[in-house]
Order: structure tokens, then sequence, then C-alpha cells
């Protein structure tokens, strides 16, 4: 497959899904932080790695923009709150200012409020699905994002700040932060698909071990890659005495695990054959980037 091609249509309908998404305003200027953050670029790795997984199964991805788009708006969110200076105080993110440092630290508040509460609305709008399956998907989504998941494991970076932890509680901690929204991504995609319990199966574990690759990347780039090549700054891990792959493991183990990791994800998409090439070539661009 053309995988570039594949990867910038796939681009461009969730750019353009958003961008209409968006422009219904509300009643104040929190739209417009919204808007700021939201389409700020990205690679839109989420929703794309949510219609991939959809035709892993044998379906059509982009029959499923308002869920994938959805959980576009989670992330952005958590991008934007992420940053706030009670969290990783950054001042930059993907080539930009953050949110905060245009709008100010409260309407960055809201602004990330906002998303989070209008992504529930996207994704309920989601058309031509079992309402039973949709509100699975979406309950699922909703848990992978909270206390379980995603803000689950950003309260956990925030405990194990200056302490020395352990590789286990290293794990649960990107599990929840990072891998979280992966499950969510790739799970939904399979749930509206109409998965079977073995697909099911096979790519929950896909997505866990592709969390993992990516986080692994993540900390060795804050380490090897510049603020050019990753659109934010490098270095904020050792700046916030954070435990990382990289101070846990050392530089070359941690290359060394997560090349082990990512041939362990791939291992998994083998029973989908070629429907799974998407899946396999995002894997490669989420492990392999500059930014």
């Amino acid at each position: 497959m053309d995988f570039k091609a594949y990867y910038a249509n796939q681009q461009k309908l969730v750019e353009n899904y958003l961008k209409n998404r968006i422009a219904k305003k509300g009643i104040s200027k929190v739209d417009e932080a919204m808007e700021y953050s939201l389409m700020a670029g990205g690679k839109r790795i989420r929703p794309i790695l949510l219609m991939a997984a959809a035709e892993a199964v044998g379906s059509k991805g982009y029959n499923y923009l308002p869920v994938a788009c959805g959980l576009e708006m989670i992330h952005t969110y958590s991008l934007i709150h992420d940053d706030l200076p009670c969290m990783d105080d950054d001042d930059y993110r993907r080539g930009r200012l953050t949110n905060h440092k245009v709008f100010g630290e409260a309407m960055a508040v809201l602004a990330g409020d906002g998303l989070l509460t209008l992504a529930f609305e996207v994704m309920l709008e989601q058309k031509n699905v079992d309402p039973k399956v949709l509100i699975e998907t979406v309950r699922e989504m909703a848990m992978c994002a909270g206390n379980f998941g995603m803000v689950g494991g950003q309260g956990l970076d925030l405990e194990f700040e200056g302490k020395k932890i352990t590789p286990e509680e290293l794990r649960k901690l990107h599990a929840g932060k990072t891998g979280a929204l992966f499950i969510a991504a790739i799970r939904g995609g399979a749930h509206l698909a109409g998965a079977n319990d073995q697909q099911l199966l096979a790519l929950t574990k896909f997505a866990d071990l592709l969390g993992l690759a990516f986080q692994i990347t993540d900390d060795i780039l804050d380490v090897e890659g510049t603020e050019e090549e990753l659109g934010k700054p490098v270095g904020s891990d050792a700046k916030n005495h954070k435990s990382t792959y990289v101070t846990l493991y050392g530089l070359q183990a941690a290359h060394e695990l997560a090349e082990k990791t990512v041939a362990e994800a791939l291992e998994c998409l083998e029973m989908f054959g070629e429907n799974a090439e998407p899946l396999r070539e995002i894997t490669r661009l989420m492990t392999d980037r500059k930014k």
C-alpha cells in the first residue's frame, strides 16, 4: 500500500471533520481557546488508529469519524492541562505557544474542560452503529480517559515526581497516562466494526504494547531529540525529576526494549493479514519518529 497517501488522506478527513465541528461556536472566548489547540496540527494518531483498527476487522474506518474525532478532543484537552504551570509547565507544544501562554491559565483550564465535554457530545453523534455498541464503546473511552486510565496515570505521575520508582510502577503509570487512550482508540474501532472476541483480544494486546513502545520512544527522544524536531522542549523529564525508561534502564537498554516491544506488538496483528497493514505502518511511524 502507499502508506504516505493513505495517512495523508486519513489525516485530511480528521482535520476537515474537526474544523467543521469546532466551527459551531458557543457563547464566550473559550471557543477560540479550544480551537487554538484542537487545530494546532499534530499527526492525529489516535483517530487514525481507531479507523485503522476498524479496517483491520474489515470495515471502513471513515464511517466512524465522529467517535474518532471525539477521541482526538479528549487527547487535546489532556495536552492543554498537561502543559499548565501546575503540571509540566511547558511553554511550547507542536512548535507553538501553549494554550495558557496565549489565553491565560484560567481560560486554558476552561478550554480543556470544554473539549472534554464536547468530545462526548460529538461521539454520541455517531450514526449507523447499533446504539448498544456505541454506548459501550463510549463507556470504555470514558473509563480509559478517567481515573482508571489517563487521569489516573497523570495522578501517579504527580505522586512519583522526584521519587525513585520501580519498573513495575513506571509501567503502571504510563499504561494509564499514555497507553489508555491507545487502547480506547483501537478497541473503539474494533467494537464499532463488529470485532469478535478473538480479534478484540489480539487488538487489545497490540494496543497495550503499542502504548508501551510509544512511551519508551518518547523517553528516548526527550534525551536525544531537539526542540526543532519535536516541536516542544526536550529535557522536561529531567527538569521535573521524573523517572523514565531511560533513567531506569539506560539509553541503550531503552532502545533495545523499544525494539522488542514493537516486534511483540506486530506479532499480535498476524491474524488480520493485509487488513492490518495500516496498523503496522502506523506502529513504525509512532516508534521511529522525530516529531
